[in-house]
């Protein structure tokens, strides 16, 4: 299916996203950082960024900022925080709050994904 890079400084979200995502046949590549959520995201070519928010270093508003500039901008991307009112840019094409039900998270993934692919081939 598709390829969705998951950034979050929590193993135990990371795990939890992944598992999910990988149930629905998407593979994922996880970075328990800012930084080498970003290296991965340019050495790669993925369909869907997943980020937290708040992370030492590199914060998800960083990510998207760096993903928004760069030559893959439209590439969807998913904010997930438990404090949603951190969010600095309105680049995020989706925010999820945590905790989030995971068929929300399905959900969130299923409808950005479609509107990506048309984008991509236009």
């Amino acid at each position: 299916m598709c390829k969705i890079l998951v950034i979050d400084d929590e193993a135990a979200i990371i795990d939890i996203v992944q598992q999910a995502l990988g149930v629905y046949g998407h593979n994922v590549e996880t970075a328990t950082n800012g930084r080498e959520g970003i290296a991965k995201f340019d050495s790669d070519c993925f369909d869907l960024v997943i980020t937290d928010i708040r992370m030492p270093g590199i914060d998800g508003n960083g990510v998207v900022q760096h993903i928004r500039g760069s030559d893959k901008k439209y590439i969807p991307v998913i904010a997930i925080s438990g404090t949603a009112w951190a969010v600095e840019d309105d680049s995020f094409d989706t925010i999820l709050e945590k905790p989030f039900p995971i068929k929300t998270l399905i959900d969130s993934v299923q409808e950005l994904l479609p509107a990506y692919q048309n984008v991509a081939t236009a």
